[in-house]
């Protein structure tokens, strides 16, 4: 009964990585661009980005299906180019949970990026500092308890991520079965001493996740 239950969490343990990573990448980027620039339809590309955190899981599994499944736009073009298939891989699991989780990094790291006082932003350039220079050097510095915050918090979203996954990965033990979908597994076959060592295996490793945001959060002075 454990070494499944070792399995499917070190399963879930690279898909959150991997997934959390990519957030991390265009989260950061996205939410400095919302964050400072102004330009048409800026609120209308964040209502957009920000869609998976209201949308239903399944929906956003089907419309994953329809654009990396084997007739879709993109799984189309990486099956005729590569040889690549998505659907029904660990790799599809990490599209599905980059995608639900995203808006906790792009909303946390939007956040930071405009607590951050831009006259410092604007000295550093009159210092001969480059716009990536600002960035690394200032900005980031600045914000990154703020973004750090978000990327944990993707991180356990990750982690539970169960409606988009079964969808566009299903359930194949040791390949696409997460935690969340063995304990919906061990349920539906009745196996109830599973399920409860799954369950605690998740709660475990998601409160502790969010008690270290808890402590890397900057703490507000009253």
């Amino acid at each position: 009964m454990m070494e499944p239950a070792w399995i499917a969490l070190s399963l879930s343990l690279k898909v959150a990585l991997w997934a959390t990573l990519l957030d991390v990448v265009f989260g950061v980027a996205l939410g400095y661009l919302l964050a400072r620039a102004r330009f048409p339809g800026r609120d209308m590309l964040d209502a957009i980005l920000t869609l998976p955190m209201v949308m239903p899981p399944t929906v956003l599994g089907y419309y994953l299906l329809v654009l990396i499944g084997r007739n879709g736009p993109i799984g189309h073009w990486l099956q005729d180019h590569f040889g690549i298939n998505l659907i029904f891989t660990w790799q599809a699991a990490v599209i599905a949970a980059a995608v639900v989780a995203f808006p906790l990094v792009l909303k946390a790291a939007r956040s930071a990026f405009e607590t951050v006082d831009t006259q410092l932003e604007d000295a550093a350039r009159v210092l001969g500092v480059s716009a990536t220079g600002v960035f690394l050097r200032v900005t980031l510095p600045l914000a990154w308890r703020g973004v750090l915050a978000g990327t944990l918090l993707a991180f356990a979203r990750s982690m539970g991520e169960f409606g988009a996954t079964l969808m566009v990965a299903g359930s194949i033990p040791g390949k696409t079965q997460t935690l969340s979908i063995a304990v919906y597994e061990a349920v539906q076959a009745g196996q109830d001493d599973t399920a409860n060592l799954l369950v605690v295996i998740t709660s475990v490793t998601c409160v502790a996740v969010l008690v270290l945001a808890n402590k890397l959060t900057p703490m507000r002075q009253p």
